[in-house]
């Protein structure tokens, strides 16, 4: 059986992602209260539906401060050896306070706080969300991509999912729109020629052949990346046995558009040729 375990943030999108997992055929229940989680792992562990056998729950702040309970039910899980993933889902706290504003929906927990104001309510969910974060073996910031990039990410982690497996996503970034928080590692490649100063490449992308070709047009990127495969080679078996579930590589240049695109995307081909399950976002790559 495949039980997974959604959380996370008010507004950080675990309904679009309970939706993405409802596409590739997991028996999904929303705001599940946290007391029945036991319950409800052992009534899909022992069912004999087939579509049991594939389960996601979504367990939040709607509960209220029961979602304080739910590390110890997953400390419990673990104790016993129960097989499942926690899926964590994060953003920063102005995107989820313009979210909110945005659908002017109220955060569920707006009436535990003195002053019944959003970002109150974003702190006193942290401080019971804190805790799980260590549990997770999957977190999603999605302060910058949107729910067609969240969902394309969710399918290639859980789609003829393997527990065994490790999946690789790769991240461009502009480093000037600031890091993403959710990298394992980071690798600047603000080093290599940019093709920003070449007029004609400027307004194009690392999806383009042109500018693709620009940024392994020297020795010195060749060599870089060269450098930086041989040194991911050897890793990602490391990470795979030590359990890893998801490894995100960043790739940042100065504004997420050229150099880091064209690195990500031939280091995601690499990797994909070598039998590994692969992910690509671009996250700045529409930025100005």
């Amino acid at each position: 059986m495949e039980f997974i375990i959604i959380t996370g943030f008010s507004g950080a999108g675990k309904t679009a992602a309970m939706h993405a997992l409802e596409d590739i055929g997991f028996y999904c229940v929303d705001n599940l209260p946290c007391s029945l989680l036991r319950t409800f792992y052992n009534l899909s562990e022992n069912s004999n539906d087939k579509v049991m056998k594939k389960v996601a729950v979504v367990i939040d702040a709607r509960g209220g401060d029961t979602l304080s309970s739910l590390e110890s039910e997953i400390k419990h899980f673990k104790l016993e050896g129960k097989k499942f993933k926690l899926l964590f889902l994060n953003s920063d706290f102005s995107t989820l306070v313009m979210r909110f504003k945005e659908t002017r929906r109220r955060h569920p927990l707006v009436d535990f706080v003195d002053d019944s104001t959003i970002k109150s309510a974003l702190e006193l969910e942290n401080q019971y969300l804190a805790p799980l974060k260590k549990h997770a073996d999957y977190i999603i910031d999605t302060t910058n991509i949107d729910q067609k990039v969240l969902k394309a990410r969710i399918t290639t982690l859980f789609s003829n999912n393997e527990n065994e497996s490790i999946v690789i996503n790769f991240m461009s970034f502009g480093f000037k729109h600031g890091t993403p928080i959710d990298c394992d590692t980071i690798f600047d490649v603000r080093c290599l020629p940019n093709p920003f100063y070449e007029p004609e490449l400027r307004p194009k992308t690392g999806l383009d052949k042109d500018v693709y070709d620009y940024v392994f047009s020297t020795e010195e990127s060749v060599t870089f990346v060269n450098k930086l495969i041989d040194y991911l080679d050897f890793a990602m078996p490391l990470y795979k046995k030590e359990g890893k579930a998801e490894l995100v590589v960043g790739i940042g240049c100065t504004g997420g558009h050229h150099r880091s695109v064209a690195i990500s995307s031939l280091l995601q081909k690499h990797f994909t040729d070598k039998g590994y399950k692969t992910v690509i976002s671009h996250r700045d790559i529409h930025n100005n």
